[in-house]
Order: C-alpha cells, then structure tokens, then sequence
C-alpha cells in the first residue's frame, strides 16, 4: 500500500469512529480485513450524511447464508438494514446499498419539510 493511501485510510477511518462504530460477529470472527471493509463501505455514509450518532454492525453465519445487519442511529431516527447472501462480502455490499437509500430519504425528508411557526405563513382568506 503507497503511502498517500495509507493516510487517506487512517483519516477515513477516524473518521467512521468519531460516530460510535461497533463491529461484532455471531459464529463468524471479525478480522481485520472484515472490519476495514465494513469501515470503507460506511464512509459513503458518511459522505451524504455526517450527522450519524451510533452504528452497530452484526456479521453472521447460519448454515450456507451469510447475513450482515446493521443498525444506525441519527438524531431522530434509528435505521436498521439488513441482507443475506452466499457471501460475506456481497451481503456487506447489499446492506450499504439499502442503507444508503435509507439515508438519503430521511435527509430528504428532514430538509424537505421547513417547519414555520404558524404567526409567520401567509394568510388564506
């Protein structure tokens, strides 16, 4: 690895811990190719929406069904996705398609919708 890429890593990757990122398995161990995986996936989280409090990831393993879920909590808001597939990393890729969606419909949803008090709004006669 050239070293601009490392450091581009290292900043990438504190930036996914300054929001709470934990990274557990059930029957499967977190290695750390799992776990930089999962960190460079949710950086394009990060890149729409940078107001993420908490995520928690759990990798699994039942029978020949990979499954990766994964909860994330904004201001507001929990968001919860989750995906099975034959592998690990395609059901990664899976649930941070799905949760990506998620976010930009709840960005949407929040910027879309300006809350004026009532004395403000024009009248309708």
């Amino acid at each position: 690895m050239l070293e601009w890429q490392r450091r581009q890593f290292q900043q990438s990757f504190m930036e996914i811990h300054r929001m709470n990122l934990s990274i557990s398995g059930h029957h499967v161990s977190v290695t750390p190719a799992l776990r930089e995986y999962v960190t460079s996936k949710l950086q394009r989280i990060r890149n729409h929406f940078d107001q993420v409090i908490d995520v928690n990831v759990i990798l699994s393993v039942e029978k020949l069904q990979q499954k990766a879920e994964i909860a994330l909590h904004v201001r507001g808001k929990d968001l919860f996705a989750e995906c099975s597939d034959a592998d690990l990393y395609a059901a990664i890729d899976c649930l941070v398609d799905k949760l990506d969606r998620q976010v930009l419909k709840y960005k949407d949803k929040r910027h879309a919708h300006p809350h004026d008090a009532l004395k403000h709004q024009p009248v309708v006669t």
